[in-house]
């Protein structure tokens, strides 16, 4: 199965994320991880993401879309897989659809994790007190105020892909606000 899980940050998708992966035996991608992978291993494609980032650049989403195409080639990706913050704009998603039609691949489903945005913030107050509170470190991005910077950037970039996988007719829904136990069960009749 090729999935894409979409919602703002603190929604779940991580969370669930995990456990579509030991359901689905299908690797969880990460553009952070692919890029340092592709860098690491020195391909082409990664050569020229190190180029870009070495000069303080953000990779474009060509060299994204490169990456990710070298990643999907991968064996352990015959079966499919997940992922979760990539795209995080119309355009990569078109760029991304393009890609899997020439490889002749197909998404299988896009789930969307909705969420009471407000809530989310309280949700995101109570995880970094309880992460404090056992004596871990709290996640930079647990800040609210850096919280609530990341859910406006997903608001102005990110939403929007809702409409267009729905116009592609992929897009699945999950309420993200329901235990997380309930969620996997949602997600269970969604890629069975």
């Amino acid at each position: 199965m090729r999935i894409i899980l979409l919602g703002p940050p603190g929604a779940g998708k991580g969370t669930q994320a995990v456990r579509l992966v030991e359901r689905l035996g299908v690797p969880q991608l990460s553009t952070g991880d692919m890029l340092r992978a592709a860098i690491a291993a020195g391909t082409p494609v990664g050569l020229k993401a190190k180029a870009i980032m070495d000069r303080g650049d953000l990779v474009s989403d060509d060299v994204v879309l490169g990456i990710i195409a070298e990643r999907i080639e991968e064996p352990d990706t015959r079966k499919g897989f997940i992922l979760d913050g990539f795209p995080r704009t119309v355009a990569q998603a078109e760029g991304f659809d393009r890609m899997l039609e020439q490889k002749g691949l197909k998404l299988d489903a896009v789930i969307e994790f909705k969420v009471d945005q407000d809530a989310l913030v309280e949700r995101i107050v109570k995880r970094a007190k309880e992460t404090e509170a056992r004596g871990e470190p709290v996640r930079k991005d647990d800040n609210p105020e850096v919280f609530k910077t990341r859910l406006e950037a997903y608001r102005t970039q990110t939403a929007p892909l809702s409409t267009y996988y729905e116009g592609r007719g992929c897009l699945r829904a999950v309420d993200g606000m329901r235990p997380i136990d309930e969620v996997t069960e949602a997600l269970k009749k969604i890629v069975g």
